[in-house]
């Protein structure tokens, strides 16, 4: 059986009779994101396209994002509005995990489309530079080794370092070089496959080199100073000469290198190369700062965090202080920061703009911006909701003042959804409510025709807060509204879906699920959610294989683990259980729901202090939690401790009713002697559910 390989300060080839399929320079200077899954969509995609043309529909979000140069091959099935809108109304920045559904839905597309080609050998994948791709690439390659068969796509890694965290498959030991071995050419490269030839593909076409350097002297090695520069400036044979040229010299053939580049009509050469050129040019401040900003938007609309934050800072250099490029680059900088939890830099971007700007709406963004960097902290303890309030009012005085009428209303009213944001986080929904929908009187009165992403937003979020205050079908109403609005954008059918589980109409909202799950590449959140309503329903097995599916694609979903335990432990899967409890306690130990299940589980080993221990453990952590007080009755009942059980079960029936806990408090109320206390539980317990055979046999019915 096959396995991936990272080797180290060995040369490919050395553990494998058959030739690569494919070899990559992962280098970020190259392609910006995805230069290694680009590389490898644009070798695989063509023959998918005659094979299986239905696979590659499928994919379609995940192949044009990854691989944008093979957008003229492939349609855009699933359109989001925020593609479609002008510049100036797109307002969202995609959440830092959509990487993850990107690269799990390439992972995916190779699982049903290598099997199928005409090649008998499996496809070979060869990446250098590891240490230098992308977050994207390192992330993508992680997916694909987790989830991909060897046997398929056989993934070797070849590095200067051993093997990090993430890599599963066999690390080949460091050998020993012979005297005189050429060293790598590139920081951290070993000497790898000659650059002239000489490997074929299984089917016997010479095999491509992507993500790499495109020599413009032919591919003859050379050590001048354009070598060096046709190299991406890597090449560490030619460094010298590089060095030694004179400041214009070297500037002239970073021109002409980024005028080669632009020629080849490939746009993923924009996100790297291209402007890591246009910098070092003879025109930075001009061309260097629209190359950046042509990546920097790029990414930004693709949900490429981790590239914005190295590139928007390198633009926000360049571009005139105050000019507009320079105030595109602040903002979405800043705003990437702020997602990427790197607050202190964001807060630093729009300190530094309030310092260069004179203009009034530069100046309410900034105090937007930093208002939502209080308010937004993922750390309830380091979230500062005065200071929030008070960026916030300066924000919404500035915008007030704003002369264009249509600015001015949409400004505000994207001022006032900050504010409900900070009055949710005080406790106070009504008022929250109360700034949204004048957020939205505004937007219906003066942007009627603009701003459809901005009306979408205000009308989700008034359906979570009349959700949260009982009003729901209210609620659904502007769920559904903001779903018409945007029909591709899945995150509001999982909050309608949820909506409608609550309200009990369990078809509709595994609909939704459903929908969810159509629209968008792979999304963990859909088959969580889907799995929920299947355990409810009693659906043991098909919650299962929905939770397997959730950890498949995101190893660190907690609540999965938890899920997944406590059905395992109802199948009576004890071992299995056992090791969800485990892998969830090592991402968060003292988990209260975690260490509830464990105690399930010792309780039915008859483990019993073992389970008293879990629970105390759960209930100190979670004095709430109403499955740990239910469970600690159920132990204390089978330890013949009635008193502590019947109290423990009162205690989960104050939390939360349910048949299951009336049934149980009864049957302990019985065994005490206290007949008449036990069937008015069980009467209770048959008004909520009617049908339970138990209760109707307990009662004698």
């Amino acid at each position: 059986m096959r396995k991936h390989l990272w080797l180290t300060g060995r040369t490919p080839g050395c553990d494998r009779a058959d030739p690569p399929s494919l070899e990559v320079n992962g280098h970020r200077r190259s392609r910006g994101p995805y230069t290694v899954g680009g590389a490898l969509l644009r070798a695989i995609v063509p023959e998918a396209l005659e094979r299986a043309p239905e696979q590659v529909a499928s994919h379609d979000i995940e192949i044009r994002s990854v691989a944008p140069d093979l957008r003229d091959r492939v349609a855009a099935r699933r359109k989001t509005l925020d593609t479609l809108v002008e510049d100036d109304e797109r307002i969202l920045v995609p959440a830092p995990r959509r990487t993850l559904r990107l690269a799990n839905g390439v992972a995916e597309f190779l699982g049903a489309c290598l099997p199928a080609r005409r090649a008998a050998a499996p496809f070979t994948l060869v990446v250098r530079n590891i240490h230098e791709a992308d977050p994207t690439d390192r992330e993508l390659l992680a997916v694909m080794l987790r989830r991909v068969d060897p046997d398929v796509l056989t993934v070797m890694i070849v590095a200067s370092g051993p093997p990090p965290s993430w890599f599963r498959g066999r690390a080949a030991p460091e050998e020993p070089q012979p005297p005189g071995h050429a060293r790598g050419w590139f920081p951290g490269d070993d000497e790898s496959f000659p650059r002239d030839g000489g490997h074929l593909l299984s089917n016997g076409e010479p095999f491509p080199r992507d993500g790499g350097h495109l020599l413009s002297n032919g591919g003859r090695h050379s050590c001048d100073a354009a070598a060096h520069v046709a190299s991406e400036c890597l090449d560490e044979r030619s460094r010298a000469a590089y060095e030694a040229a004179g400041e214009m010299e070297r500037a002239r053939l970073h021109d002409l290198r980024a005028a080669e580049l632009e020629a080849t009509g490939e746009f993923a050469l924009r996100l790297g190369a291209v402007p890591f050129h246009r910098e070092r040019g003879t025109d930075p401040r001009g061309r260097g700062a629209e190359a950046l900003w042509t990546a920097v938007d790029h990414c930004v609309r693709e949900g490429f965090l981790d590239a914005v934050a190295e590139l928007g800072p390198r633009g926000v250099r360049l571009a005139e202080p105050g000019s507009d490029l320079w105030w595109r680059f602040t903002q979405r900088t800043a705003a990437v920061l702020g997602a990427l939890n790197r607050h202190q830099e964001a807060r630093d971007l729009y300190e530094h703009a309030r310092r260069v700007s004179q203009e009034p709406a530069v100046h309410a963004a900034c105090a937007y911006g930093t208002a939502m960097l209080d308010a937004r902290h993922p750390d309830p303890a380091r979230r500062d909701l005065g200071r929030a309030t008070g960026w916030i009012n300066q924000a919404v005085a500035i915008s007030t003042l704003l002369p264009d009428p249509r600015e001015r209303a949409f400004k505000l009213g994207f001022d006032r959804n900050g504010q409900a944001l900070i009055e949710l986080r005080r406790g106070r929904p009504a008022r929250a409510l109360a700034l949204v929908e004048s957020a939205l009187a505004l937007a219906e009165e003066a942007l009627p025709d603009r701003h459809p992403v901005h009306r979408m937003v205000l009308r989700a979020n008034r359906g979570q807060l009349l959700a949260a205050l009982g009003r729901g079908k209210e609620a659904l109403a502007d769920y559904t509204a903001a779903i018409a609005i945007d029909p591709c954008f899945p995150d509001h059918y999982l909050d309608r879906g949820n909506l409608l589980l609550a309200l009990g109409r369990e078809e509709e909202a595994l609909a939704d699920y459903e929908t969810a799950i159509e629209v968008s590449p792979p999304l963990p959140e859909a088959y969580y959610n889907r799995a929920e309503l299947r355990l409810a329903r009693g659906d043991l097995e098909g919650g299962r294989a929905d939770l397997d599916h959730v950890l498949e694609l995101d190893p660190a979903y907690l609540d999965a683990y938890v899920n997944r335990a406590g059905a395992l432990a109802v199948l009576g899967c004890e071992a299995e259980a056992r090791a969800d409890v485990e892998a969830g306690l090592a991402l968060d130990p003292g988990n209260p729901h975690l260490l509830t299940v464990r105690g399930q589980l010792d309780t039915e080993a008859e483990r019993f202090a073992a389970a008293a221990e879990a629970f105390e453990a759960a209930l100190e952590r979670a004095p709430d939690l109403g499955a740990a007080w239910a469970n600690r009755g159920t132990l204390r009942y089978r330890t013949g401790d009635l008193e502590g059980a019947a109290a423990d079960l009162s205690r989960a029936i104050e939390i939360e009713e349910g048949a299951e806990l009336y049934f149980n408090r009864a049957m302990v109320l019985r065994a005490l002697g206290r007949e008449r206390a036990a069937r008015t539980d069980l009467r209770r317990a048959l008004d909520l559910a009617p049908g339970d055979p138990d209760i109707r046999a307990a009662l004698q019915l």
